[in-house]
């Protein structure tokens, strides 16, 4: 469990805050199309997203987790990618029961509130500001914002330091192994959700502080913490 109430929590998006999968695997499946290529389906794409457009692009190709696409088909198709989630970034991508409630509760007790993805930038913004909760944070780090992205601790450090909050005094939430492994590294105290994107294996097995099944929770977990 958390051991502190923390000053500053920074949140992830895919698979924490936003179920985006709908809008990928259309993308996905409308790249294998053009490409003249079977289609995946929501079911397998859900399984291979977490590691930015990129990597998941080269699974796709591929057809699985592991392993990469020969690099003529990939220049091919990663620009068609691009071009469908440019314009497939929110049509079908939707908060996880549980967000507004958790944000609203965040917000009332005043936490210094981030938000850290390895989503791009180009996305992650209207993403945000099209389901509407762009504005409740006071830091979004991207992707492409630093040199490194999660699982470096690099952004979570960033946030930290742009907030004036020390690391011992913050906590990340996410859903993956990503998020665990950059947590550890920063310092941070981690929760994850249940429900995220971890290639189909259970977080737990990651051994973060908390696991949750909704964000509507988050008033127990760090009550709890607070009066440690």
């Amino acid at each position: 469990m958390i051991s502190k109430k923390p000053e500053m929590i920074l949140i992830d998006v895919d698979g924490t805050l936003v179920d985006s999968v709908p809008d990928l695997a259309y993308c996905v499946d409308e790249m294998m199309k053009q490409l003249g290529m079977p289609e995946h389906g929501e079911e397998k794409v859900r399984n291979w997203v977490g590691n930015g457009v990129e990597r998941l692009t080269r699974r796709a190709l591929i057809g699985q987790l592991d392993g990469e696409p020969d690099d003529a088909l990939f220049a091919k198709a990663y620009p068609i990618f691009l071009d469908l989630y440019a314009e497939n970034t929110s049509k079908r991508s939707c908060l996880y029961p549980g967000v507004k409630e958790g944000l609203a509760y965040l917000k009332q007790q005043g936490f210094k509130l981030g938000c850290v993805t390895n989503k791009a930038s180009q996305f992650t913004l209207p993403l945000l500001k099209d389901l509407g909760i762009h504005d409740e944070f006071e830091i979004i780090i991207c992707g492409d914002t630093l040199e490194k992205k999660k699982p470096d601790p690099m952004p979570l450090l960033h946030a930290a330091k742009e907030l004036g909050t020390k690391p011992e005094n913050s906590l990340m939430i996410g859903d993956s192994i990503s998020d665990v492994k950059a947590a550890r590294a920063a310092g941070f105290d981690i929760i994850c959700m249940s429900y995220g994107y971890n290639h189909g294996v259970d977080i737990r097995e990651a051994s973060p502080d908390a696991v949750i099944d909704s964000m509507a929770e988050l008033p127990e977990v760090l009550g709890k913490a607070a009066a440690a």
